[in-house]
């Protein structure tokens, strides 16, 4: 049944701004569609949902925004919507990858790619035990996290020791944490690679002033040229951290990783960033996400709309047929 104002499409929401283009698109379509926030909803496990879709748009950062409690609250949502048998774009099992960077890690382990050494923890006086026999620097890196949230870096086991003795190591809201190699990035720069429906959609690099780990490709507003890109759609702050962006087209086989590493984790829609380490050339995957951050500004960047794509995706998943253009004449 596809849908309509009785059965609209739901998209369950977070951030305040990251999302206003694809609302603005369905807007434009007259798409039925309603917003749901998730640090303000509630639900009652006898009712039967009413909505034809469910478009999980939920961030693992919520915490740095004040709304952490909807994190573990959207882990119950999902799983209710599983047993109501509503179809959900980046669902349960999406989600759980989204907020666990340990079973990321397991999962690319599973298929065989490479991703930089790490030890999950669970208390911070196991850090130092934890990061023997890795390369140094390394990073703690919460468990779950989003744009870069609590990750701090330790160029020696002495700095490291003497920080979880100091009680000043974070592991995150669910107190697991990952010791991880820090790779030193190849030209300062990242992949993220970007799919849709379980196909690659399109790639970008992302320059960093190498001490930065929030990439969001949202917040990114200049392009590798120095031409900035629209002030209404970038966040305010992101020239500050001297992000810079340009469309990239990685290497066929690596796109074929990128379609089965979300195939494995479930994942609908989302980005998987990669870097290349500048001391040995070694390519390593490091991030897989659920919440996928289209660039700003992208007709201006890698040349289409990628909001325009996913509200197509949005209304074939819901039922809803493309109109017939008439020909003219």
């Amino acid at each position: 049944m596809s849908a309509t104002p009785e059965r609209p499409i739901a998209i369950f929401y977070e951030h305040p701004e990251w999302f206003r283009p694809l609302f603005a698109e369905l807007d434009r379509r007259g798409t039925p569609y309603v917003t749901i926030h998730a640090g303000e909803h509630a639900f009652d496990p006898a009712e039967e949902p009413r909505y034809s879709l469910v478009f999980n748009r939920m961030s693992p950062s919520a915490f740095n925004r004040g709304n952490g409690n909807a994190i573990f609250y959207t882990t119950s949502y999902l799983g209710f919507l599983r047993e109501k048998g509503i179809r959900v774009i980046n669902g349960y099992d999406a989600w759980l990858t989204e907020i666990s960077k340990a079973h990321q890690l397991a999962l690319l382990h599973r298929l065989g790619l490479p991703y930089p050494k790490a030890r999950a923890i669970n208390h911070a006086s196991q850090a130092p035990a934890a990061a023997e026999g890795l390369r140094f620097p390394i990073v703690i890196k919460p468990n779950i996290g989003g744009s870069g949230a609590g990750v701090r870096r330790f160029d020696s086991p002495a700095e490291l020791a003497a920080a979880a003795q100091a009680g000043e190591l974070e592991l995150g809201i669910d107190s697991v944490a990952l010791v991880q190699e820090f790779i030193p990035q190849e030209e300062s720069r990242i992949v993220r690679v970007e799919v849709l429906g379980g196909e690659y959609l399109y790639g970008i690099r992302i320059y960093t002033p190498g001490n930065s780990f929030d990439l969001c490709p949202a917040d990114v507003c200049q392009r590798v040229d120095g031409a900035a890109l629209d002030a209404q759609i970038c966040a305010v702050d992101a020239p500050k951290r001297g992000l810079r962006v340009e469309g990239y087209e990685p290497p066929a086989e690596i796109r074929e990783q990128v379609e089965a590493i979300m195939r494995a984790a479930h994942i609908d829609v989302g980005g998987i960033e990669y870097m290349i380490d500048a001391r040995d050339g070694q390519l390593y995957f490091y991030d897989i996400n659920a919440l996928s951050n289209f660039v700003a500004d992208a007709p201006n960047v890698i040349g289409f709309d990628p909001f325009a794509r996913l509200a197509d995706y949005l209304e074939e998943q819901a039922g809803i047929e493309a109109p017939v253009l008439q020909e003219v004449g």
